[in-house]
């Protein structure tokens, strides 16, 4: 008897009619043999009409509070579908993330999950029951209820398949799994069979919102297959795993693309030792995540510093590095929030030449002017005016042929 975890996001329960869908599908897995566990999201938006009752009442909310009022929406889905299940004559019960074990750090809003207990849900799979959990929460060493942050059902799930020793981790959502680029900007896109942890661990993390990026990190420490598939219609998926055939292994995989990015330049900055470290330690102390960091050849000692963020931590972000700007002795600092960032993966870039230049001259071709490059072994990323995005991934799904995936 196989133990299965499934995951279904907020818009595969967003009303009566999709949870009620959701328990035929997984009476259907419980009726073939399995034993399952299901990780549910808030439905629909209720996590985004929570935050914004939560600001109504309150200019700066608790933060402990917050957890435990957007950790509702999950128990809410959770303790449906248990109900929804029961009603098909299956026996179910819902537990919170703290009755399902998970312990985390004390990161309000984005906690980690350090470990779980499965005690109880083990007692429950040898009742019988199905177990629904509700997803993207956990409780911390004062017994406070905390929330893991966006993409943290997936995390849940991953982690639970890792907990469980289970044999199948299924991740159900609106699409019917990775493409080679965003479907609604290229509909040439095509749906992959299979891709590999690293490829999918930077697709995610440079823009690809079908997985979130820790779930994926989890999943490859660990080596817990994850099937990506559509919660509407009972099509193949996408398998995240291992062990991707040679075949697959010398050519772009998907083109990511991510708007929630603004870029800062620190202008006139001393070429000292310690001056990097403190901007970017002022940055990590305030919980604002750097990605791309370009200086410049020093002249006469001074440089520039340029360096992209969210889009959402730019506020944050420039608080700080006015004073800092002053007191480093900096000219002066600008900031862009009109930026994008479009990437090229594949595990073939690692070790075969040619790539950066197609990806250079598809984008000249658009007339689109690169303003930063990054790279990892598998990745290049390219930092283009905002309003240039679609054209960008459109021009590289082409120039690299993934039409053909």
């Amino acid at each position: 008897m196989a133990l299965v975890v499934q995951k279904y996001g907020g818009s595969s329960v967003a009303d009566g009619e999709k949870i009620m869908n959701v328990a035929r599908r997984i009476a259907r897995t419980a009726q073939d043999g399995n034993r399952v566990v299901t990780v549910v999201s808030a439905m629909g938006d209720t996590t985004d009409e929570l935050l914004e009752l939560a600001y109504n009442v309150s200019d700066s909310p608790s933060s402990r509070e917050l957890d435990v009022l957007l950790s509702t929406g999950e128990i809410v889905s959770s303790t449906l579908l248990a109900m929804a299940l029961k009603s098909l004559g299956e026996s179910a019960i819902s537990l919170t993330g703290a009755q399902a074990g998970i312990r985390t750090d004390n990161s309000y809003s984005r906690a980690r999950i350090m470990n779980i207990d499965p005690k109880r849900i083990v007692n429950e799979l040898d009742k019988g029951n199905i177990v629904i959990v509700a997803g993207f929460q956990g409780i911390n060493e004062d017994m406070d209820t905390t929330t893991l942050g966006r993409g943290g059902s997936d995390t849940t799930a991953v982690a639970l398949a890792v907990s469980l020793k289970a044999d199948k981790c299924e991740i159900y959502t609106d699409v019917q799994g990775v493409y080679t680029a965003d479907p609604r900007i290229v509909s040439q896109a095509v749906k992959l069979d299979e891709i590999g942890y690293e490829e999918m661990l930077e697709m995610s993390t440079y823009g690809a919102k079908v997985m979130h990026p820790r779930a994926v990190e989890l999943g490859q420490i660990y080596g817990v297959p994850i099937l990506v598939a559509s919660s509407f219609m009972d099509k193949p998926g996408t398998l995240i795993h291992g062990g991707i055939s040679m075949e697959g292994r010398n050519k772009v995989t998907g083109i990511a693309h991510d708007l929630n990015v603004a870029k800062i330049t620190i202008l006139g900055v001393p070429d000292r030792p310690g001056i990097a470290a403190a901007i970017f330690e002022r940055l990590a102390g305030a919980a604002i995540s750097v990605d791309t960091i370009v200086q410049n050849a020093s002249t006469e000692n001074i440089t520039d510093l340029t360096f992209t963020i969210a889009k959402s931590d730019l506020g944050p972000a420039m608080e700080i590095v006015k004073p800092l700007a002053a007191e480093i002795g900096a000219r002066d600092f600008v900031s862009d929030s009109g930026v994008g960032k479009v990437s090229i993966i594949g595990t073939g870039i690692q070790n075969t030449p040619g790539f950066a230049a197609r990806m250079f001259t598809a984008l000249s071709r658009e007339s689109i002017n690169i303003m930063l490059i990054s790279t990892s072994e598998i990745r290049i990323t390219c930092i283009i005016k905002e309003d240039k995005v679609k054209d960008a991934i459109r021009a590289l799904h082409k120039a690299f042929e993934l039409e053909q995936a």
